[in-house]
């Protein structure tokens, strides 16, 4: 029998919390081990019960979802945290993949979406909301970016970004291109400078804009 998934879900709105609990504890091979009123009470509780995947609210009270994240990850850094947001709060999400989440949904999201978000985590891979992904596509693009026309890009460097933008881990990628991690490495950090992105999420965002990319 395969061992279960330790979930815990973090926010301050109880009927939301309950509704996530309950869906999740539905799903096969999977199980909430706790869930938290907000960062400060969940902080606590990974003293004596470390799940394998948290969905993290932002804003709450006492300690919200980013400072709870970033003190999460020190901690525990293979904790998989997946953040929650409503419309209206989609400017915090880069601070919390700053802070260490390996990804972000709405939380209107689907019962599926749920589901395949907490395997693709489990998996050590990322997790987008298409709806967010067109949100940063417009807010988080730094305007000083070079247009994609002006950019040269080689095409095993086309090729890694495409493989990037499926959600595929370095080792992944490497492995699929017949090459080393650390040429991987090489490859994005080349990727992130020609396209004069932060990160690894913005030069995802600045591909899928550009056209580069399809998802």
């Amino acid at each position: 029998m395969a061992e279960k998934t330790r979930v815990m879900v973090v926010d301050d709105h109880e009927l939301f919390r309950k509704g996530v609990v309950m869906v999740i504890n539905r799903m096969d091979n999977m199980e909430v081990v706790g869930e938290a009123v907000n960062g400060k009470v969940f902080l606590h509780m990974l003293n004596s019960n470390v799940p394998d995947v948290v969905f993290m609210d932002i804003s709450m009270p006492e300690l919200n979802g980013i400072d709870a994240t970033k003190e999460a990850i020190v901690r525990y850094p293979k904790l998989k945290i997946i953040a929650l947001s409503m419309f209206g709060e989609e400017e915090y999400l880069q601070k919390m993949i700053n802070a260490g989440a390996s990804g972000f949904l709405l939380k209107n999201s689907s019962i599926q979406e749920i589901e395949n978000a907490i395997h693709l985590v489990m998996d050590g891979k990322n997790c987008y909301s298409n709806e967010l992904l067109g949100y940063f596509t417009n807010k988080y693009i730094s305007k000083n970016s070079d247009d994609a026309s002006n950019v040269q890009l080689t095409r095993r460097e086309l090729e890694v970004l495409d493989l990037v933008a499926k959600s595929m881990t370095n080792q992944e990628i490497a492995d699929k291109l017949f090459v080393s991690k650390r040429t991987i490495d090489g490859h994005k950090a080349n990727l992130i400078q020609k396209t004069g992105s932060k990160n690894v999420v913005d030069l995802l965002i600045y591909s899928l804009k550009s056209g580069l990319v399809k998802i």
